[in-house]
C-alpha cells in the first residue's frame, strides 16, 4: 500500500540525521498481521529465506533485465558511477558505532549495500549513472494496530538526467515493481513460521 511522504518523513528515524540533501520518493506499507514491536528481524528473516530480491515476478525480472541491459549499454553501471566514485557512501557519515551494525562486504545476494542496521530501521544504498538511493525498511505501529513494515526509498538525482530518468520509471515502479515486492513480502510474513523453521533444520 502506498503511503503519503510524512509517514516516512515524520518519524523520528535515525536516517533523518545523515541523509538530509536526499529526497523521499516514494513510501510503501507491507501488512504484516499479529507482528509485535520488536519483529523486524523476523520480517528480514522470512524475507531471505523466501528468496529475497532474487524471487521476484516474471514481469519484474524482465523490467530488471531491460535496465540491466541498458545500464550495460549506456555505461551507467560502470564502476566509477558507484559507490566510492562518482558518490561517497552513505557509511561515510555514521558514527562509528552505528557503521559497525553491518558489514558491507558480506555478500547476501542483494543489489543494495547495507549502511546500517538497528532494531526498528534498516538502511541499504546504491549508486550508478543516474540516481544515489537509499532503501530504508522501517517497523512501524501500523495503522489497524500491531506493527508493519514500512519501505521508503530516498533518491539524490544525478543532475537534469537522473530527474528525467526517475519520472520515466515512476509508472513501472508503482504498476509493477511495488505490487510485486507488497505480494511477496506479505506472503513470507504470513509464511514465517515454516520459513525459519525450515531454515534452521
Amino acid at each position: 500500500m502506498r503511503l503519503p511522504l510524512t509517514a516516512h518523513t515524520r518519524r523520528p528515524w535515525r536516517l533523518h540525521e545523515f541523509a538530509p540533501d536526499f529526497r523521499t520518493e516514494d513510501v510503501w506499507a507491507f501488512r504484516t498481521p499479529g507482528a509485535g514491536p520488536g519483529e523486524l528481524d523476523v520480517m528480514l528473516a522470512a524475507m531471505r529465506a523466501a528468496g529475497g530480491f532474487a524471487r521476484q515476478s516474471a514481469a519484474n525480472r524482465f523490467l530488471f533485465a531491460v535496465r540491466r541491459k541498458l545500464g550495460a549499454v549506456l555505461g551507467w553501471d560502470r564502476p566509477e558511477a558507484g559507490l566510492g566514485s562518482r558518490v561517497r557512501s552513505l557509511r561515510d557519515r555514521l558514527p562509528r558505532d552505528l557503521a559497525a551494525t553491518v558489514d558491507p562486504a558480506e555478500p547476501d545476494g542483494l543489489p543494495l549495500t547495507p549502511v546500517y542496521r538497528l532494531q526498528d530501521e534498516y538502511v541499504r544504498e546504491l549508486a550508478n549513472g543516474t540516481v544515489h538511493t537509499l532503501m530504508h525498511l522501517g517497523w512501524a505501529p501500523a495503522r489497524d494496530g500491531g506493527y508493519e513494515l514500512r519501505m521508503a526509498v530516498l533518491v539524490k538525482p544525478n543532475g537534469r538526467f537522473g530527474r528525467c530518468y526517475l519520472r520515466l520509471i515512476a509508472p513501472f515502479r508503482y504498476l509493477v515493481v511495488y505490487p510485486a515486492l507488497t505480494r511477496q513480502w506479505e506472503q513470507a510474513w504470513r509464511d514465517r513460521r515454516l520459513l525459519l523453521a525450515g531454515g534452521a533444520s
